[in-house]
């Protein structure tokens, strides 16, 4: 009874043992390869519980959500020889396990560093085709089209890995490039600065040059009606001296007389000298004629 015993104690951890190490589990972001000796047996893609033969087979796990490869940044050429830094990153996942396991020893650190190798190739080839002004404003989403095109092709026959999505998040120029450019847009727009205050200086001497033409018309225009005025009220002056002179003549020499001493003797202290008998004082002579 008590060897019963004992072997029961013995063997109920065992048999707990072998059969925790016959049960494995998939989750539903994993895909798993069952392996014997090295060799493939079944590839588990449902999640849930599985079997295998202890210290026969072993499991290997894959991760099958989007992965992303984010690279450190890169310099390329551009068709200049012109030095740019770009700085990009690959969505990918696994699309054919098998082929995967076999071309990468199933280490997502090998798959990474083949896929950047020929993000690299492949982004210094269109680097290499286009102008730093093509890269940099018009043409990014071309050469995204154009890299993720080939890197798919690559990935899906060699590594069984589906590329998502291929994108660039920055694209900078080389310090010794960008003290270039910056030189030649200060040039460009000192350039500039000059040829529009060039216009602007010719634009100005002809706005004045006719706002002068303008101010000499006016200014003819108001002398000639004034002019014209003063005329038309010498006129009409004459005219009301001539009839009232018509009217009554001794009483309007006297007015002239008198307006004559006004002005003569307007201030304290004036003096005029003349000869009694002068016309200027008939009327303060009435003897005289």
């Amino acid at each position: 009874m008590k060897k019963i015993s004992i072997i029961s104690i013995v063997l109920i951890p065992i048999i707990a043992i072998l059969a925790s190490s016959a049960l494995y589990t998939v989750n539903e972001t994993q895909v798993a390869i069952k392996l014997r000796l090295g060799e493939i047996v079944t590839i588990e893609e449902e999640p849930g519980l599985k079997y295998k033969t202890p210290f026969v087979n072993n499991v290997i796990f894959f991760d099958k959500r989007i992965q992303t490869l984010d690279s450190s940044p890169e310099s390329f050429l551009t068709v200049e020889k012109k030095t740019v830094i770009v700085d990009s990153f690959v969505k990918w996942r696994i699309a054919d396990v098998k082929k995967f396991y076999i071309s990468t020893g199933g280490a997502m650190a090998s798959a990474n560093l083949r896929l950047a190798q020929n993000n690299q190739d492949a982004l210094r080839s269109q680097f290499s085709k286009r102008t730093i002004k093509e890269v940099v404003s018009d043409q990014r989403e071309a050469i995204m089209a154009s890299v993720k095109g080939k890197l798919k092709a690559i990935a899906e026959t060699e590594y069984g890995i589906e590329i998502v999505d291929v994108r660039i998040k920055r694209i900078e120029l080389a310090q010794e490039v960008r003290n270039s450019v910056y030189l030649r847009m200060e040039t460009e727009r000192k350039g500039l600065a000059n040829k529009l205050r060039s216009e602007g200086a010719e634009e100005a001497e002809k706005i004045q040059a006719f706002a002068e033409k303008e101010r000499t018309i006016i200014l003819a225009n108001a002398y000639r009606d004034s002019e014209k005025v003063r005329g038309e009220g010498d006129a009409q002056s004459a005219s009301n001296y001539a009839q009232a002179y018509s009217q009554d003549a001794e009483f309007y020499s006297f007015y002239r007389s008198l307006e004559s001493y006004r002005k003569s003797f307007g201030q304290r202290g004036d003096i005029l000298v003349l000869s009694p008998d002068s016309k200027f004082f008939s009327h303060f002579n009435p003897g005289f004629d």
